[in-house]
């Protein structure tokens, strides 16, 4: 393993609920009756347009051009009072020896912030790549891709880190490894190489090649 290419939401800071709390918020803005909980469970990991596009039709409604400003506000905002890094990742990236950078379907700036709130940034020296700088999100493969392009290893030589099954599908599709970060399943997903309840599992993977679960 030349390089660990880790997700951003979900993977290294526990943000998925608030952000389905804030597309619920926005919804009912609208009149819509929705539960984070089960958005989370949706559509876990989806590009944010295509989440919106199913909504519309579920709906049968069509969003203001406010929506996606409104809902991204309200984003920040959650992430500046609750967002935390989820466990054991901190003393995992401050313990790793391989390089290591992100890879999201995030704007840039809502993972800088991510990182920025929860403590994280110092660990990534800017190796940031976002799937809206080249225009390809997953489960499309193009955004790990890139990642190793620019970190300049190979993709048999990687490894993703992801929460989202979309991500599995799209680490499959550049040919690198997946660990799928899943704390509350039980079987192990046919989609992941390895399957880990807790981050610091990866230096298990590191040493050893497989999660000593």
């Amino acid at each position: 393993m030349d390089l660990i290419i880790f997700d951003c939401d979900g993977t290294l800071v526990d943000s998925e609920y608030l952000c389905n709390l804030a597309l619920q918020q926005q919804l009912a803005e609208l009149g819509i009756d929705s539960d984070a909980e089960e958005l989370m469970a949706l559509y876990r990991g989806v590009k944010l347009n295509v989440i919106l596009t199913s909504l519309e039709s579920e709906f049968d409604t069509r969003f203001p051009d406010s929506f996606i400003p409104d809902y991204r506000l309200k984003v920040k905002h959650l992430f500046e009072q609750h967002l935390k890094a989820n466990e054991g990742v901190k003393d995992l990236l401050a313990s790793l020896k391989v390089p290591f950078c992100v890879a999201s379907s995030a704007p840039r700036d809502k993972i800088e912030q991510a990182l920025q709130v929860t403590g994280l940034a110092q660990y990534f020296n800017g190796n940031i790549f976002s799937s809206y700088e080249i225009d390809s999100w997953k489960p499309e493969p193009g955004i790990f891709l890139h990642a190793a392009k620019k970190m300049n290893v190979e993709p048999a030589q990687c490894y993703v880190v992801e929460d989202s099954l979309v991500g599995l599908q799209a680490a499959n599709g550049a040919k690198m490894k997946s660990v799928y970060y899943a704390p509350t399943l039980e079987e192990k997903h046919p989609l992941a190489s390895v399957q880990i309840k807790h981050m610091t599992e990866i230096i298990n993977i590191i040493k050893y090649g497989q999660s000593k679960q």
